[in-house]
């Protein structure tokens, strides 16, 4: 292939992660995450290897390193990415992990718990017969719910996912 075609490629390649990147942002920023972590998440999501540096951040999402240091700050800590140091250097690295969306259910467990505890304590305070302790019960029965199911939902994901890897080896090899 001709080094011109080459990158006629290498552009439309990064154009289509560059809108999916964008697209998904977005669809996050709708549903409540701030932007620039939104980017950056999508950003290591789109990634092949899932880790890049803030330098590579800032250079593929055109924003400062001060934007990066904020968005992977708020990543790290809801737990969304990784800081690691890159082998050999002082310079860090962030790492969206394959199973992401499956440990952060994982971790939202405890989430659930004090929250199911608060809402527990306000029934109580305001009467379970009231308009408000009846919308806060029907909010702890919602997340005891959740609870009861989550576990038995997280592990029928595992077995379809490793169903998938091995369908996807048996593929490749």
């Amino acid at each position: 292939m001709s080094e011109q075609r080459q990158q006629g490629d290498d552009t439309r390649a990064e154009e289509a992660i560059s809108t999916f990147v964008e697209r998904f942002a977005a669809q996050m920023v709708e549903a409540g995450m701030a932007r620039m972590p939104a980017r950056v998440f999508a950003c290591l999501l789109a990634s092949d290897s899932g880790v890049l540096t803030s330098a590579e951040l800032g250079e593929r999402l055109q924003i400062s390193p001060a934007a990066v240091s904020g968005a992977v700050r708020y990543l790290s800590q809801v737990d969304m990415v990784s800081r690691e140091r890159e082998p050999g250097s002082r310079r860090d690295r962030y790492r969206v992990h394959s199973d992401q969306w499956y440990e952060a259910l994982t971790r939202r467990e405890s989430v659930l718990t004090r929250w199911e505890s608060t809402l527990r304590e306000g029934v109580e305070s305001l009467g379970k017969d009231s308009p408000a302790g009846r919308r806060l019960n029907e909010t702890l029965v919602f997340f005891d719910f959740l609870q009861k199911e989550l576990p038995t939902m997280l592990e029928r994901w595992r077995e379809y996912r490793d169903q998938l890897r091995a369908e996807y080896d048996e593929a490749e090899g």
